[in-house]
């Protein structure tokens, strides 16, 4: 009796590659434009673009399914899967007066696309 057969199968390959959509929520109208603030425009997230993956500046309160559900409802393209990034506050000398000043927290949020879907930025 062997643990491990010999035998391999043969799995049928399709010919269309599979779609996975990631989970939405339905949005009140008008509030996508608040869930998404600006496109996130850096050396990295313009690289990233190539790749299907579009950078978002999103507000701290917002979930994934809202997300996904923004991006639907403004670029009409289904998000394959989205990551949420926490940026923290930076801590900056201040030039004219002694002390520190600390920069806003961010957040921001990766969305992956499927191959062949893009976003068009004006």
């Amino acid at each position: 009796m062997a643990l491990f057969g010999t035998k391999k199968e043969n799995k049928k390959l399709s010919a269309s590659p599979r779609i996975h959509r990631a989970r939405q929520a339905k949005l009140a109208a008008g509030l996508a434009h608040e869930v998404i603030h600006a496109p996130w425009f850096s050396e990295k997230a313009l690289i990233a673009t190539e790749k299907g993956v579009y950078t978002f500046a999103v507000p701290q309160r917002a979930t994934k399914e809202e997300i996904a559900g923004a991006i639907k409802e403004i670029y009409n393209v289904e998000p394959k899967k989205i990551r949420i990034v926490n940026l923290p506050g930076k801590v900056k000398a201040l030039r004219t007066r002694h002390g520190v000043g600390v920069r806003a927290v961010r957040r921001k949020a990766y969305v992956y696309l499927n191959a062949g879907d893009t976003i068009q930025f004006a």
